[in-house]
């Protein structure tokens, strides 16, 4: 069974740097708007760690 988006923001929440980036970066099936916020918990100084995950996929 599918996580629910709560469970998934509240998991990406507690999770460390390298783990958000794995909960992001693997997640399926969310919209652009769940997306969105999920970025308002990374660390802004963090984005481009982020952005070369994502263009690696």
């Amino acid at each position: 069974m599918e996580k629910k988006f709560e469970e998934i923001k509240e998991e990406f929440i507690n999770a460390s740097l390298d783990e958000k980036i794995k909960i992001y970066t693997s997640t399926q099936g969310l919209t652009v708007e769940q997306f969105k916020e999920l970025l308002a918990y990374f660390p802004i100084k963090y984005l481009d760690k982020l952005e070369r995950a994502v263009n690696s996929i």
